[in-house]
């Protein structure tokens, strides 16, 4: 899941349940319910109702 959200956040956008769901092959509630888990534990910041990358310090060499 959480590599789902990197791919969206490159792009510079903010991941909702359905767009992952599609990307990981996952049912929604099951999408939902691993975002929030990876809120609680601070490596994803919920924004309304999408989920963005919390703090972290990696970065992407292109």
């Amino acid at each position: 899941m959480y590599e789902a959200v990197c791919s969206l956040a490159v792009d510079g956008r903010i991941a909702h349940v359905p767009d992952v769901a599609q990307m990981t092959g996952q049912p929604e509630h099951e999408v939902r319910q691993r975002l929030v888990r990876l809120v609680e534990n601070g490596w994803l910041n919920q924004k309304g109702e999408g989920f963005a990358l919390g703090p972290h310090d990696w970065g992407l060499e292109y």
